[in-house]
């Protein structure tokens, strides 16, 4: 007996050891594989105010032809390796035949909208204050010219038709609307109001509303605030940006003030949050003022994973508008490639020698978002 009882409990240690033995017959053994859940990554980024005054349309011309290529060449990496790129186009893109302008009542050549597809970018937002500069014949050209470029979405004002926008890319859809708090006193055509979408909260509410189940994230582009007001959006912009949050909004592009507003993040009823950037100041621009020329570039990244759906990584990119005497050589330069030597070049440098680093850097810290100070599309990174 006690022989048949080693032999037994050898046996059944021999079996609990031994992965390959067959189970008895009339056993089924299913093991459960986790389930893989795909994650799906959509990046954007977005430039303000690119407003192109009569001096850097003068000095662009070469054999008569205006090429502004050289003002992005320093950037063209960083925009066209987003999956997305917007910009806030501030000026009309007419033609010759209205003029070529800058302030009051902008129109640039058309030449830029090459320049702008070429550097990457493909969301371009007109509406803003100087939308209707050329009046309606003059935004119809400019609706025309966008519309010959594949791939460009339009935000903002539109011949006929909804303003809403869906993109689909990365498996991420994106909703867009965009709005401007007016039109410097323009009158839209009677005929056609829906031309421009100019702030109407009842309006908003309805075409969010209309617009949310549609996508995965919805974004608004506010053209908003009052100008020059360095890091602390006015209270037209704050009241604004809870409105938008009440509605479940994921993202706020904010531009106009001409100068860097801090980044807030607000709760919406859903348990969600809305991240808003209050103005991403100048892009491209001739304007005096050492705050003028210091601009960012927003990167926000949307992800994905199953109904989990989150913006991961949000910053800015500080870029400098550099231009020398005589308004000549203007080009975007991001601040982590922006050399002592040329900001002594800096027109405005010869009159306000407080325009340093320092001073740049002061404003960067109290922006309440990450400054990044790199180029995230490379490898590699720039302390």
């Amino acid at each position: 007996m006690k022989h048949k009882l080693i032999i037994f409990l050898i046996t059944a240690v021999f079996l609990s050891c031994n992965n390959t033995v067959t189970p008895p017959a009339g056993d089924v053994f299913i093991t459960e594989q986790p389930e893989i859940i795909p994650r799906y990554d959509l990046t954007l980024i977005a430039a303000g105010d690119n407003l192109f005054h009569i001096t850097i349309i003068n000095n662009s011309l070469e054999n008569g032809i205006h090429n502004f290529n050289p003002i992005y060449t320093e950037i063209k990496s960083l925009i066209e390796n987003a999956d997305l790129s917007f910009i806030n186009q501030e000026t009309v893109m007419a033609g010759q035949s209205f003029g070529y302008s800058g302030y009051p009542l902008f129109n640039t050549p058309q030449s830029l909208a090459h320049t702008l597809v070429d550097t990457g970018f493909n969301i371009v937002n007109i509406a803003n204050n100087h939308t209707m500069d050329m009046g309606r014949s003059g935004l119809y050209a400019t609706l025309d010219l966008l519309d010959t470029f594949e791939g460009i979405t339009v935000l903002g004002a539109r011949k006929s038709g909804i303003g809403s926008r869906l993109i689909l890319k990365n498996n991420i859809t994106l909703g867009f609307l965009s709005y401007t708090y007016g039109l410097n006193g323009i009158a839209l055509p009677a005929d056609n109001p829906n031309l421009v979408s100019v702030i109407n909260r009842n309006r908003m509410a309805q075409e969010i509303k209309n617009l949310r189940p549609l996508c995965d994230f919805l974004i608004i582009s506010m053209h908003w605030g009052e100008e020059y007001l360095l890091i602390e959006p006015d209270s037209y912009q704050k009241n604004l940006a809870v409105f938008l949050s009440e509605q479940n909004v994921d993202l706020i592009i904010g531009h106009h003030p001409h100068v860097l507003q801090r980044v807030e993040t607000l709760k919406r009823p859903d348990g969600g949050k809305t991240l808003c950037f209050y103005s991403l100041g100048n892009f491209v621009s001739n304007q005096r003022g050492k705050e003028r020329v210091l601009g960012g570039i927003m990167l926000a990244t949307f992800t994905k994973e199953g109904k989990n759906l989150s913006i991961s990584n949000s910053g800015l990119i500080p870029v400098i508008c550099h231009f020398e005497a005589g308004f000549r050589n203007t080009k975007i330069i991001p601040i982590y490639d922006y050399k002592e030597e040329q900001l002594e070049k800096h027109l405005l440098r010869a009159s306000d020698n407080t325009m340093n680093f320092d001073y740049f850097y002061s404003v960067l810290r109290r922006l309440d978002t990450k400054i990044i100070m790199y180029n995230p599309f490379t490898t590699g990174t720039k302390n």
